[in-house]
């Protein structure tokens, strides 16, 4: 492997596995040929590996777009133009560079190098083109790793430059994530290709944990993904917390059905136990909160919605007798069904908005 070269054992197997399909068929090639042909095969693989590691932990994304297309299809240099009428490009330095200082930023940033190649900050910015001028968005979210934090000043100089409000551009930081054992920290480094794959990770804590994991945080926030918890059957394990207790609404109702009690018409003005009360007021919070989720971008709410919910359950399930065998209490078993019946909706959309599997027994 090259030392200015991408590590990782999977490098080592996309070679091999294209060289023993397609080996002998690149060695009679000329060389640069070759490596335009060995790059789109990898190229291709590779997204491959990542829609089918995504598949895996319910990502579906509608539009996965080319960066090659911005060049292709002239939005590229379209870009370079509208930029250049505005006087934003000057040549000097053998380089072509945006000249981001008048629209604020600290520094001017190059756009052609001096070879003639594109910087990744010029694909930026037509691809920002296409999204806003091309496609006609009237907002976009970038979500970008920590390590791009101060290309931000640049990116939305560039918006402005397009004659585009930069306000309409948000741009959402996200932390590294450190993976744990217990106490002990798994070792990764992008420099030497030691890491663990999204694959590995769902494959070793399942797929509701990891959506539910990452959802738990905001993105800017330092998070640490225990592996161990994530898999323990215990209180302690928010998605088995979570889960466990739509489970045990669902095994109420099934012996609720299995005893022949309808409790349609349950009367829920009988419901004053505190323990009644805290579930129910916790319960009505849903729909204003998926409203605010969706003007600050923050979903993380959702998550700990679900586990404060679960708390006011657990607490109803060991303060209130639901089912009761005393005759005098029937009315009140029927309220107290239709509350568990109200919990387990609520519990099945919230897992459902998170891409969660609802489980009816555990």
């Amino acid at each position: 492997m090259p030392s200015n070269g991408y590590m990782g054992d999977y490098i080592l197997d996309l070679a091999m596995e294209i060289a023993g399909a397609e080996g002998e068929r690149f060695l009679s090639q000329d060389e640069d040929q070759a490596i335009r042909e060995i790059g789109d095969l990898s190229r291709e693989r590779m997204v491959g590996l990542i829609r089918e590691d995504l598949s895996r932990i319910g990502v579906e994304f509608d539009n996965w777009f080319s960066e090659r297309t911005l060049y292709t299809s002239g939005e590229y240099n379209e870009t370079l133009d509208q930029l250049r009428e505005q006087g934003y490009l000057s040549q000097r330095e053998d380089a072509l560079w945006f000249n981001s200082t008048m629209l604020g930023d600290e520094k001017d940033n190059v756009v052609v190098r001096s070879s003639g190649e594109p910087t990744y900050f010029a694909s930026d910015i037509a691809y920002h083109h296409n999204k806003f001028i091309g496609r006609g968005y009237d907002s976009v979210v970038d979500i970008w790793g920590a390590d791009h934090q101060g290309h931000v000043p640049r990116m939305k100089a560039a918006v402005e430059g397009l004659g585009i409000d930069p306000e309409r551009l948000t741009i959402l930081i996200a932390q590294m994530v450190t993976l744990k054992r217990g106490s002990e920290v798994v070792r990764a480094s992008k420099r030497t290709g030691e890491f663990v794959t999204l694959r590995e990770l769902a494959e070793e804590v399942g797929s509701d944990a990891c959506r539910f994991f990452f959802l738990s945080r905001t993105p800017s926030t330092q998070m640490e993904f225990d592996l161990e918890l994530a898999k323990q059957e215990s209180s302690e394990n928010p998605v088995y917390y979570v889960q466990y207790a739509h489970a045990r609404n669902a095994g109420i109702l099934t012996l609720a059905g299995e005893r022949n009690i309808d409790w349609s018409y349950g009367d829920v003005t009988l419901l004053t136990h505190p323990s009644e009360l805290a579930l129910i007021r916790h319960m009505v919070r849903l729909p204003e909160l998926v409203q605010q989720m969706a003007k600050t971008l923050e979903p993380h709410h959702l998550a700990h919605f679900t586990m404060e919910l679960a708390t006011a359950f657990h607490g109803f399930y060991e303060n209130c007798r639901v089912i009761s065998a005393n005759p005098e209490d029937a009315d009140v078993t029927l309220a107290r069904l239709k509350l568990v019946e109200s919990a387990q909706i609520v519990f099945r959309r919230s897992l459902e908005m998170m891409g969660m599997h609802a489980p009816e027994r555990m």
